[in-house]
This record gives structure tokens, sequence and C-alpha cells, in this order.
């Protein structure tokens, strides 16, 4: 069945707590939850999110995720939705640091959960990981269907996330949808902190910098543009059970096809340099986003050429000197 939210329908005002809501992904949904006009708060520790990134109708509360005071701000807060997308998302941070990676991901996560089965939090939306969590695909695109085996601590971490929100929701009714997000791009990615090789490349370019292309660039991934990601979000509000749903195209595009794209959108003419490629690189990623699109309605992704002219004119407009 599908639950397509269309503009004349009603919108029933929830108070909606964002983690991690003042950086790249987090910032987007929160202007969307404000402009529907929710109470929206944000739990954000500011490692990379900005204030600046927020509407001023946010509630900005700069916290740990695993700390008491974040806890007890969702456990008295009167939360109805916790969207919970605040992560140490770096890879290979997780390789290096495993146990890092575990107490955020995993033992902060727990913290929340704690917190919004104690308060009468109705729903919990997750961020996990379309790429990471399946590891080495056997099929492409994947479903949600496909084995999930993770290979770095990273994956394992969203993984274990995601099993906690089942034991949630078959304990203590908690409604849990688990969102597994393709490689995100769009506006407001830094280039600098996060994991976004699309925003690493406009930065450079915009520099006058020539890009590294990683090995032979023929690896591929699945690139979907942030606004998508808030679609999905928005159509996984209210539903009930626990849902498992790939948000991404279901289209490969290779490293050379990408740096291609940005450059015809952006303007560039500079060609990239070819480096040594990186031990351990995960070959092919893409995932299927059929259900997503079939049970809630969600609307097709922008393609890569319109999401990368937005990008690149943001990156053009907003750009610091680093």
């Amino acid at each position: 069945m599908r639950n397509r939210l269309l503009a004349s329908e009603p919108v029933m005002t929830k108070t909606i707590c964002i983690t991690g809501g003042a950086g790249f992904i987090g910032s987007h949904l929160t202007d969307a939850f404000v402009r529907e006009g929710h109470r929206v708060l944000v739990i954000d520790d500011l490692s990379s999110g900005r204030r600046e990134n927020l509407p001023a109708e946010a509630e900005l509360h700069v916290l740990d995720v695993r700390s008491a005071e974040a806890a007890k701000l969702l456990a008295d807060a009167g939360v109805d939705v916790l969207i919970h997308q605040a992560a140490q998302m770096d890879v290979r941070r997780s390789v290096a640091d495993p146990v890092f990676d575990a107490d955020v991901n995993v033992v902060g996560s727990l913290n929340l959960f704690e917190a919004a089965r104690k308060g009468g939090v109705r729903q919990i939306l997750f961020a996990s990981t379309g790429g990471a969590i399946y590891g080495e695909q056997d099929r492409f695109p994947a479903d949600e269907e496909h084995p999930l085996r993770p290979v770095s601590p990273y994956g394992v971490s969203k993984l274990a996330v995601e099993r906690y929100l089942f034991f949630y929701h078959v304990s203590y009714g908690l409604d849990a949808c688990c969102l597994r997000y393709a490689n995100v791009y769009g506006q407001r990615q830094n280039p600098h902190g996060e994991a976004g090789v699309v925003a690493i490349f406009l930065d450079r370019l915009l520099a006058g910098q020539t890009p590294t292309i990683n090995g032979d660039g023929l690896q591929t991934r699945d690139y979907i543009h942030v606004s998508d990601v808030v679609r999905a979000n928005r159509a996984a509000v209210g539903q009930t059970g626990f849902r498992v749903y790939n948000v991404g195209t279901g289209i490969e595009t290779s490293v050379v096809e990408l740096y291609d794209e940005i450059r015809r959108a952006g303007g560039f003419e500079t060609e990239a340099e070819f480096g040594p490629g990186q031990p351990g690189e995960q070959r092919r990623s893409c995932i299927d986003p059929s259900r997503l699109h079939s049970e809630l309605g969600v609307e097709a992704p922008v393609d890569l050429a319109e999401g990368f002219r937005q990008t690149a004119a943001w990156f053009r407009d907003n750009r610091r000197d680093a």
C-alpha cells in the first residue's frame, strides 16, 4: 500500500528529534520538518555539523549522543519521532579504531534508544548504510534481502544497531525504520571531514587543484542526492512495524564517469590524475530502491546531471578557503 504525502493532505504536528541535525544530511532533514510546521529538536556535538546550517526555528542542543544529558533530553521532551543520523561515519577510522566506532555508533545509539523507550517515543528512523552493510555483493543492485556481510567495523556497527532496533520493536512495541543510504551527495557536504567524493572533487576543482582518482577509477558506487534522502525520511515518518528500505538509485556509476559528470555540471576542464588504489576498497556497490518506491510511493530519484548541477552551483556560491 502506498503512503504518498500529497500537498493537500494535512500534516499532524509532531515533536521530532534529529541527532546529527546540524550536519550535511541532518540539516536538510531539519529544514524539511521545520517547513512542515513540526517542532524540531537537534542533538549535535558540532564536531562536523555547523550552527549556520540550521533554521532559526530549530532547537539546537550541543550534546554528545553518548551523554546522560542527551538521554535526559530525549526522555523528557515529549518527542514523537527520533531520527537518528549522528554517527562515526569514517570507514577508515573504524578500521583503525573499532572500539571508538562501536562506542559512538552502537553504545551511543543504545543510550538514545533506552531514553526513547522510557520517554514514550513512538517511532525511530535510523540512518543505516546501503554500501557497507552488504559487503561485496552477489548481485547488482542489491535488494534488502541480499546477504549482510559487512567487512568494516563501521558496517558491523550499523548492522548491530539495526538488530537492536528489531529487539526494541519486538520487546517494547517501538516502530522502527532502517534506511540504508547509498553514497549521498549534495549541498552542504563537508569535503574535509566527511566521506564524499563529489564534495572532494568539487572543492579541489574550485580551488584550481587537480583531483586524484584512486586506482583505475572503474570502481562503482550508487550516488543519491540528499533531497532524495529527505523524501525517503519524510515518507517513512508514521510507518508502523519494523521496516528496512534501501535509499539509492539502483544505478552503478564509476568514479571516472562520476568525475566526467561533475566536470560537465560545473563547466570545468581539468583532467584528473590517477593515484594508487585504496587497499581493501570495495569494487562495486549498488542498491535496489524498488521497495521504497512501491511501498512508500517515493518518487524516482534526481538524476546525476541535475543533482551535480545543483551541487556544483552551491559549492561555487558557498566555498570557504581551506
